[in-house]
């Protein structure tokens, strides 16, 4: 069997509207400035710790654990007042091409909390679609390589016979660490020179060459373990 990893924000869905929303709010909300959008967009993966650590790095602590409560709770209320979060064109059509395939796995790695990533299963009915679903929650900060570490045990699957889809380059450096293929998508949150510089194998530009990527890349991955071998 193979094993597909998607990330979520930037590459299933387009959910900065609801990001930089709460990121507004949470500085806002302390007297502080809020960052850029681009700011905002380069810390998307990041657990929230990681992320206010480099949008208020001057900030103490017990200041930015307040702002990441507020983000948290800021975003919740976004997502109550539906505000947008579409999944990217081609997306839903690659997720069915690779269920319909009898070797293959899919499974997340996400920056998302273990709830916003059920709110998008409920939405999409996408319910039994991932077998390995892995958050913030439980993991250290992307790029650590711990989530998709436990997606190959979870899976049963060996990296070589594994794939990471992402937009950022946290995403790639933690599918370099764990010695799966890294595949970039361009339509996410960080430039695709970012995504090259950080390990991406290759970086996609429309969600319809999502699946012929995601085949040749795990064919040469196999290739390569039996020259190996």
């Amino acid at each position: 069997m193979k094993l597909v990893i998607f990330d979520c924000d930037g590459t299933l869905i387009d959910s900065q509207h609801n990001i930089t929303a709460a990121m507004t709010h949470a500085f806002a909300g302390h007297g502080l400035t809020p960052p850029l959008t681009h700011q905002v967009l380069s810390v998307v993966g990041l657990s929230l710790t990681e992320a206010f650590a480099v949008l208020a790095p001057t900030e103490p602590p017990e200041l930015r654990r307040s702002l990441a409560e507020h983000y948290r709770t800021a975003h919740a209320e976004g997502r109550l007042q539906r505000l947008d979060e579409p999944l990217y064109p081609g997306i839903r059509d690659t997720v069915a091409a690779l269920v319909e395939r009898g070797d293959v796995l899919l499974g997340i790695a996400t920056g998302k909390s273990r709830r916003g990533v059920a709110r998008l299963l409920e939405r999409e009915g996408w319910h039994g679609t991932f077998l390995t679903i892995q958050t913030a929650d439980d993991h250290p900060s992307k790029p650590h390589p711990s989530m998709i570490l436990s997606a190959l045990a979870e899976a049963g699957v060996a990296p070589e016979a594994a794939v990471m889809v992402g937009d950022t380059s946290f995403d790639m450096a933690m599918a370099r660490s764990a010695a799966v293929g890294a595949l970039g998508v361009g339509w996410g949150y960080h430039r695709p020179d970012l995504l090259v510089a950080a390990g991406a194998h290759r970086v996609i530009t429309t969600g319809e060459e999502l699946v012929s990527a995601i085949e040749q890349r795990l064919a040469e991955q196999a290739t390569g373990a039996t020259e190996a071998t």
